[in-house]
């Protein structure tokens, strides 16, 4: 007969451990230990399988009792999470008696301080380390004037009355579960760990985080505190990801070695299934496209433990079907084609889902998208400013279309850009194609032109650098980055319609107008007009772009 799994717990059968415990495992046995240190011991002693412990609370943050107890066990590994709504409720002997006394644990009083301090201003709040004994003791006295705070389900175990209930609103626990064997990887992770009291040293917390950021590894929860018995700084540092991920493991090898120079001063607490404090309303992500971009965000979403769907012209699960599974859908086809996958896909769309455009034209796609869905499927366009060759997307640039159909789902995807270090604009239609026009369609036209003005001139690339500044070498190496990757992707940028337009039109006129002046030799006209230039551009773009273009030049410097 096999052995049933055994929870140790801190609270009496109600308590919102117990409830906690039995969602965890509902078929388990639970221990109730009457304070932390007996259930750390009896847990320890192998006289259970798992210990629950309340690690954070949305009204009073980190329970920092749990991770001190949890710091000092050798051969325990946190492997799971329970997140439990808690609904506190006042319960007594009598329902119109007059109250003095209102008795709770520590962390339940600090929960609900301010609800009493508002509504019993003249009550004495009374910590208690074992809510069973103190309750025991006020039937055994009839003690009508003192109130108990707890879940609801333990005051009515307990005999008491329920005088008010949920005394709080949004009040959330997280639980962590320890077990005596570390936690299999699922694919999406979080691995908490804690350092030893650490030496000062300037910039400690900088170069620890460094180690993480840099990696594009997100910090989920950060707390440095001194150690009660040195004073010297701990860090506590929940991340994503598990400790046997290659990326992980780096980052916690180098912040050991290089960064604290100690051995055995990073305590890996565990690692152990992500668990999200936040509602998600998305489930699954369906992507019509299947080129390097999709997938690029398909394995960023399923990261962040999101459903992932890529249908195309030669997948065996087809637009069609997709659309019907998923909560957004993602239209990331080339610029050309976009509007007629809109004009096709959208009107199979419902209300209550999401439409959301990886494009990079927004006027005319939008109005395509108003045309050909419902009024009730949420509508947004997203122009990622990098392709799917970087590694992560910290630092970078996002233009982000509202509009007024843009709800919830658009901004939970909007989210998840935002936490992973994107720096969004958000721009409106005609807004976006025009400065796009700027950053996108005219530098690229300039480029494709420059290559072919070298060719029909014939000039020998190997000479190029050597008759370059470092500042007219930007302009090479634009031109070189462009034509050593996809010529469609550039094509259809150049090929864009909007606003954008209007940019590469200008710049062509006023080219011919400078050639003009310039082969006419009209020297002080040229000086004119880069002087108003100059008072237009205004001196802090001025310096601000002269301050990058300086740090460009220091790194060409040192390459050429």
């Amino acid at each position: 007969m096999k052995k049933k799994t055994t929870i140790a717990i801190i609270g009496p059968r109600g308590s919102h451990a117990w409830q906690a415990a039995a969602r965890f495992s509902p078929d388990s046995a639970i221990s109730s230990y009457a304070h932390i240190n007996a259930a750390v011991e009896g847990f320890m002693r192998q006289e259970t399988d798992f210990l629950l412990l309340p690690v954070y609370n949305s009204r009073i943050g980190g329970i920092v009792r749990s991770f001190q107890a949890m710091e000092k066990m050798k051969s325990a590994f946190w492997v799971d999470n329970i997140v439990l709504p808690i609904h506190l409720s006042l319960g007594s002997l009598e329902k119109w008696e007059k109250l003095t006394v209102l008795l709770g644990t520590k962390s339940v009083l600090r929960q609900c301080e301010d609800h009493f301090a508002r509504t019993f201003p003249q009550v004495a709040l009374l910590s208690v380390p074992d809510l069973e004994e103190a309750i025991a003791e006020i039937r055994e006295g009839n003690l009508l004037d003192r109130g108990v705070i707890e879940a609801e389900e333990l005051l009515i175990d307990q005999g008491l009355i329920i005088r008010e209930r949920e005394i709080i609103s949004h009040n959330k626990t997280r639980f962590a579960v320890l077990g005596h064997k570390p936690a299999a990887r699922t694919g999406y992770d979080a691995t908490s760990l804690i350092t030893v009291p650490l030496k000062d040293r300037v910039g400690m917390l900088y170069d620890t985080l460094g180690e993480f950021t840099r990696r594009g590894i997100n910090i989920l929860d950060l707390r440095a505190e001194a150690d009660a018995r040195t004073q010297k700084l701990q860090i506590y540092i929940e991340a994503e990801g598990h400790q046997h991920d290659p990326v992980v493991a780096a980052a916690l090898e180098s912040l050991e070695k290089q960064v604290i120079q100690e051995v055995d001063s990073v305590k890996i607490l565990g690692s152990y299934p992500r668990v999200d404090m936040r509602v998600k309303r998305i489930k699954t992500f369906g992507f019509i496209g299947t080129g390097d971009m999709s997938k690029w965000f398909a394995a960023k979403l399923e990261h962040e433990g999101y459903k992932t769907l890529l249908t195309g012209r030669s997948t065996p699960l087809r637009p069609e079907q997709m659309i019907r599974e998923a909560d957004v859908v993602m239209i990331c086809v080339p610029i050309s084609h976009t509007s007629d996958t809109i004009k096709q896909y959208g009107p199979l769309l419902a209300d209550g889902q999401a439409l959301i455009l990886l494009a990079g034209e927004a006027e005319k796609t939008l109005n395509t998208a108003m045309t050909h869905t419902g009024p009730g499927v949420e509508l947004m366009l997203v122009h990622n400013l990098w392709g799917p060759a970087v590694a992560t997307m910290k630092d970078k640039n996002a233009s982000v279309v509202r509009t007024t159909r843009s709800g919830p789902l658009c901004s939970e995807f909007e989210a998840f850009l935002y936490k992973h270090g994107v720096d969004i604009c958000h721009d409106s239609p005609s807004g976006h194609d025009l400065l796009m026009g700027v950053g996108q369609k005219l530098p690229t036209t300039v480029s494709v032109a420059l290559a072919a003005a070298l060719a029909e001139n014939n000039i020998n690339t190997a000479d190029i650098g050597r008759h370059s500044t470092l500042t007219s070498l930007y302009g090479i190496l634009a031109m070189a980055r462009i034509h050593n990757q996809n010529p469609r992707t550039y094509a259809e940028i150049m090929s864009t319609g909007g606003d954008g337009r209007k940019i590469v039109k200008s710049f062509a006129e006023n080219i011919l107008k400078l050639i003009t002046l310039s082969e006419e030799g009209n020297i002080q006209e040229l000086c004119d007009i880069i002087e108003a230039n100059r008072d237009y551009l205004s001196d802090d773009f001025l310096k601000s772009s002269m301050k990058q273009s300086l740090a460009v030049d220091e790194v060409l410097g040192k390459l050429v």
